[in-house]
């Protein structure tokens, strides 16, 4: 592997395992989508505790392990796919050469296939984990009784956020393997391709946690509902 593969995939994992830690600093400093969405979501559960009928709830729920479930499924077919050629014979690899991909060794080439395929799993495992935390919650919310003290409100909704909130962060990591998958499948073509692509992804997912209209409208919500959280 050259000089130039190694370092464009350097900073392909430098991206993909800072990403976390930068979003979290930013998170304390300026704020962030998904931070700022735990606490809607915990206001979400506060509510919800407070109906008699749950149903609108339940629906919401319901869409979201759908979601789930597509994102899911198709990913399963993504990493197939890619396996298939992975392990499918020289022939199957050689068969990049006529769509314009870099001519490597096959070595390289499974190696750049790899890529793509580690990051396909690693959602698809989220994707699994976020479905299995949602159906918990939404078995919580069923199971909320209809009468109980206010202690037991806030209680209640305190513990179905905290089963929600890490479905749903694990959702969006889920989501998050689809972009870098797709800057991995650049280095088919080049390192070059696979250093524009993944700082092309990073950029794109911190301005949407950052900057983007729908952060700063959440952002804006926060602001109303927190101080209902926190009694002020």
């Amino acid at each position: 592997m050259t000089i130039s593969n190694g370092l464009a995939l350097a900073l392909f994992f430098l991206c993909w395992l800072g990403y976390g830690p930068l979003l979290a600093v930013l998170a304390r400093r300026v704020g962030s989508l998904n931070d700022d969405m735990i606490i809607v979501r915990r206001a979400w559960m506060r509510v919800m505790t407070h109906r008699e009928v749950r149903i609108v709830d339940s629906q919401l729920m319901g869409h979201t392990i759908n979601s789930g479930g597509f994102f899911a499924s198709t990913n399963l077919l993504l990493i197939a796919a890619v396996a298939s050629v992975l392990f499918g014979g020289e022939q199957a690899l050689e068969g990049f050469a006529s769509v314009g991909a870099e001519a490597v060794p096959v070595r390289v080439l499974e190696a750049k296939l790899a890529l793509v395929l580690l990051c396909l799993a690693r959602g698809l495992l989220d994707f699994i984990w976020s479905i299995r935390q949602l159906n918990y919650a939404l078995a919580l919310i069923g199971a909320a009784p209809e009468v109980h003290t206010e202690a037991d409100r806030v209680a209640l909704g305190e513990a179905a956020a905290n089963l929600l909130n890490p479905a749903l962060s694990a959702f969006s990591q889920g989501v998050r393997g689809y972009y870098f998958a797709l800057a991995a499948s650049a280095w088919l073509f080049g390192p070059h391709w696979l250093a524009l692509g993944v700082a092309v992804v990073f950029c794109l997912l911190v301005w949407r946690q950052v900057g983007s209209p729908a952060a700063r409208a959440v952002r804006a919500a926060r602001r109303l509902l927190e101080p209902h959280l926190t009694g002020r």
